[in-house]
């Protein structure tokens, strides 16, 4: 510094003042340009694309095992990373709570369904105590799009637009004719919207093309802003009514009546060769609800294979429509900065449309043949025993068949090609890795009130290939049936019967080797951490809910 104000004595007043300037430009320079590298432009942060299917089964892709075409998620999955123990909450609402806020379904408030209770775990809707993945990417910069199913609560004030969503277009409901607005229940309004205006679908409607149609339009739109985006993508797809368009139901018609023993046999066998099961793992038999194939008459064949074909077409066809959009996110020059995730609300789905609670002109369109479309039918167990290849139990359970989802991450030049990843994960980390990649921070409290602390994990780190800690334990519940996962252990209960039995999942991911008479200590351990988290997610016995339900009923 000394040597500086020699130099400037020995200068006139003029040129020292020029000189003064200019280093002083050059420091502010120096500051500002440090302060701007220090800080990821908004135009660098990643896409964020979380892809949803409704009621798909673990084993209902290609690259999973399947028989159906699906080439583009196939694609992904070599060229990304693909998790084979990954689990949502076995049931949609409670699923798409958990997605969105990163919190367990009862404290998100969706415990259950959508039925309205006084009890804050059983509100059946978004609670304010917690905040979606839209609200706090809104608040960091990102536009927020979603586009397909809610299912969190069609009352007006509970619209996606009110949760965060810049733009919405889907079905407000749980379920609907893929080509038109019908109501399915007595009494009943299903609901299309666009934005925060009732949507009434026109001639050539197919629900799993305009939900894309939709996305792509709200990612065109956000061109000129110079904003990242986050796009919740959430099909119906393939859940019922069982609903395609012909040229896709041809390419698989007749390719179901080898039967579903065989067929299962032939996914098994893929799976184990792709790495997604262990090659020590079992089949689980066919459901007791399933009769053995060569049982069934020719004309039963024939309808069975009718509705597979129908079925593998939706799931056809929501590939093609993934490959759509992947397509217009390389048109855009997006494709390298957005990171894709994959996965399905719960498993294959037993339910039948001949189950009291629907319309009498619904009854009689579940008759009809699926690739009729003025059919309205299910798969039933049949085809949800195939779906859930190698598990047993379905959509509603919290077995393996009920909770296990296939899962693929796509981020070209950050998720290394060709990886499998068989570390539990669940659908509660989606919200902390989301808020990881955008660098944006959790909030504490949120529109005046305090929110719940996130329960997810990121998987950040093992998107890079690195180490990831994972969790120690995860649990679940729905409808009183109950689960807990700590590493390779699992215990499960059934509703009403309520009894643990307790599965090592190394070698057993079927579940058909109960080993709680062998290991009690262990499933004592695992009961308690249930029974401590069960008090801690606000969790109500399912007994106390009906009972709840009962007593709502009988008030005047």
């Amino acid at each position: 510094m000394r040597m500086y104000k020699q130099q400037f004595i020995l200068l006139p007043e003029t040129k020292l003042i020029s000189m003064l300037r200019k280093r002083l430009f050059n420091l502010s320079l120096i500051l500002v340009t440090g302060l701007l590298l220090s800080q990821t432009p908004m135009s660098q942060k990643p896409n964020i694309i979380i892809i949803l299917a409704d009621d798909m089964g673990f084993s209902d892709l290609g690259s999973f095992g399947s028989e159906i075409n699906t080439p583009n998620l196939d694609a992904m999955a070599k060229g990304g990373l693909k998790m084979t123990n990954f689990y949502n909450t076995s049931r949609c609402c409670p699923t798409r709570a958990s997605l969105l806020t990163g919190v367990y379904p009862q404290q998100a408030g969706v415990g259950h369904m959508v039925n309205e209770r006084e009890h804050p775990s059983y509100r059946g809707m978004l609670s304010e105590e917690c905040v979606t993945i839209a609200e706090v990417l809104q608040e960091n910069g990102y536009s927020t799009f979603m586009t397909g199913k809610w299912h969190l609560n069609a009352r007006p004030e509970q619209w996606p637009v009110k949760r965060g969503f810049d733009r919405y277009f889907g079905l407000l409901d749980g379920a609907n004719s893929y080509f038109e607005n019908r109501p399915y229940r007595p009494n009943q309004k299903l609901t299309y919207a666009l934005d925060n205006k009732e949507y009434t679908p026109g001639k050539g409607f197919y629900a799993t093309d305009a939900y894309t149609d939709y996305a792509i339009q709200f990612i065109e739109e956000n061109r000129a802003k110079d904003k990242p985006f986050f796009l919740y993508l959430a099909y119906t797809a393939p859940h019922w009514p069982l609903h395609a368009l012909p040229e896709d139901i041809a390419r698989y018609k007749g390719k179901y009546l080898k039967g579903w023993d065989k067929l299962r046999t032939e996914r098994f066998k893929r799976m184990q060769a792709l790495g997604v099961i262990s090659k020590k793992e079992q089949l689980s038999p066919r459901d007791e609800e399933v009769p053995a194939w060569e049982s069934l008459t020719e004309e039963e064949k024939l309808r069975w294979d009718d509705k597979m074909a129908v079925y593998a077409a939706m799931v056809d066809r929501m590939d093609q429509n993934i490959g759509k959009l992947r397509a217009k996110l390389k048109e855009m020059g997006a494709d390298k900065n957005t990171i894709i995730m994959f996965l399905s609300d719960n498993g294959g789905s037993y339910e039948n449309i001949n189950e009291p609670g629907f319309t009498q002109e619904i009854r009689e369109a579940n008759k009809k043949l699926a690739s009729d479309p003025t059919s309205f039918t299910a798969y039933e167990f049949e085809g949800a025993n195939l779906s859930n290849t190698p598990f047993r139990k379905f959509k509603r359970w919290e077995h393996e068949g009920g909770i296990s989802t296939p899962f693929i991450a796509y981020y070209p030049g950050v998720v290394k090609a060709g990886k499998v990843n068989h570390q539990p994960a669940h659908v509660i980390d989606l919200m902390t890795t989301s808020l990881d990649l955008a660098g944006a921070n959790y909030p504490g409290t949120y529109r005046g009130n305090r929110i719940k602390p996130m329960e997810g994990t990121s998987l950040v780190p093992l998107l890079k290939g690195q180490k990831w800690a994972g969790h120690k334990e995860i649990f679940f519940e729905h409808e009183g049936n109950r689960a807990v996962r700590q590493g390779d252990w699992k215990i499960v209960s059934v509703f009403p019967e309520n009894t643990w039995a307790l599965y090592n999942l190394t070698n057993d991911r079927s579940e058909l080797h109960d080993l709680s008479s062998q290991h009690p200590e262990k499933v004592k351990e695992l009961s308690q951490l249930y029974d401590a988290w069960a008090k801690h997610a606000n969790v109500v016995p399912f007994v106390q809910l009906l009972e709840m339900d009962k007593q709502k009923k009988q008030k005047p």
